[in-house]
């Protein structure tokens, strides 16, 4: 790092990640607004809400998850980092991917699927050779969900490319699955980390219970369960059982973290907040399995989608730039605005299926808030992104 002398944004992976992921996140919903009233179309093979879900999914969170593993993997294994012209290629091969996937209609569907799946292959090599090395076994299965995750993006370019409507298929549960089941795992090690360090500082009442007990392995068994029977049965009563089984152990587990001792920090509290999106949407794509009178499941899976990935993601983006571009740990207005912009984006989105006579200005202030969040991001936090820091 230190004799890397090219772009700052090349000097560590949250940099070119976390900063092109928000841009992307804000410039494709720019796109999707239109498309979704027929004012636009581009030039893609897959139907408008499969690029769509696509793009959010394998786009937008491939390049967080990239951003996030390339700065924790080494502190987990005490190797140097991915910087520079390495780290270069794997921004671009990440781009090419979202360019290929827009223009899918001009290109043959197995070089677009290759020109897409090259990023998170490489990605994927590129880290498990950073665990075995370091000998960081127990993080093997991070490697393992990113395998599934890469699973279920190219059975979405196969169910797109045959004609289905991929936004429902195999390839979008099998990657969400593996997407909640990342958050759960990395979530379960985070949150109540982050919270106690936080609240001891403060001194005085409770803390949250340690990671990883009896309690927490037994909740995300019965997540693995539910999201592997969501993947292969989403119509079984036996599935939404299980959903709602699981939702009600994550609220459990989420409880026992002590949130509602740190509303005076929304760095913290936001932590809780993304999480929380995990059981509702577990509780809501239940519901909608075993009465879907009552809710739409498509929409129920805005509240993982746009809620637990989304606010999460944005929670960890905040936190990890402040933290390695030497700022303070407390989140500004800014930041708070970033964070209430993002839940009122997946309120309102999955409110316009409840409420469907304003479904007409719901959808337009979901996709304005999702905007202002990333765009929010890319501007508040862009400079830090951008420029060098020096210690001192």
């Amino acid at each position: 790092m230190r004799a890397w002398k090219g772009p700052a944004i090349l000097t560590y992976g949250f940099r070119p990640f976390f900063f092109g992921g928000a841009v992307f996140a804000a410039l494709a919903m720019l796109l999707w607004v239109p498309m979704l009233t027929g004012w636009l179309s581009l030039p893609t093979h897959f139907a408008p809400v499969s690029w769509h879900a696509h793009e959010f999914l394998y786009g937008y969170l491939s390049a967080v998850a990239a951003g996030f593993l390339l700065t924790a993997v080494p502190n987990w294994t005490g190797r140097l980092p991915i910087v520079g012209w390495r780290l270069g290629f794997l921004a671009a091969l990440w781009l090419a991917g979202r360019l290929a996937v827009a223009t899918s209609a001009l290109l043959p569907a197995g070089l677009v699927a290759a020109i897409d799946l090259a990023f998170p292959l490489l990605f994927a090599l590129a880290i498990g050779r950073e665990i075995v090395a370091g000998r960081n076994w127990r993080n093997l299965v991070v490697l393992a969900m990113l395998s599934v995750f890469t699973l279920g993006n190219a059975l979405f370019h196969w169910e797109a490319a045959r004609g289905d409507l991929a936004a429902q298929g195999v390839g979008l549960r099998l990657g969400l699955g593996a997407a909640i089941l990342m958050i759960a795992m990395i979530g379960g090690r985070i949150v109540p980390s982050f919270t106690r360090n936080w609240l001891v500082k403060r001194g005085g009442g409770a803390l949250p219970a340690p990671p990883m007990q009896r309690f927490d392995k037994a909740a995300m068994l019965v997540l693995l369960a539910a999201g592997l029977a969501w993947v292969g049965a989403p119509e079984a009563t036996a599935t939404g059982a299980l959903l709602l089984t699981s939702g009600l152990l994550h609220l459990v587990r989420l409880a026992r973290w002590c949130g509602h001792r740190t509303a005076a920090e929304p760095l913290v509290l936001v932590l809780h907040l993304g999480y929380l999106f995990l059981p509702l949407g577990a509780l809501a794509i239940g519901t909608g399995i075993l009465w879907p009178d009552l809710i739409d499941r498509a929409a129920a899976q805005h509240l993982w989608m746009a809620g637990a990935i989304g606010l999460m993601t944005l929670a960890v983006m905040t936190r990890a730039t402040l933290g390695h571009t030497g700022q303070a740990l407390s989140a500004g207005p800014a930041t708070v605005a970033i964070y209430a912009a993002m839940a009122l984006a997946t309120l309102a989105r999955f409110s316009a299926s409840l409420w469907p006579e304003a479904a007409t200005w719901l959808h337009p202030l979901a996709g304005l808030a999702w905007v202002l969040a990333f765009a929010g991001f890319a501007l508040s936090y862009g400079p830090a992104l951008l420029r060098p820091w020096r210690a001192g």
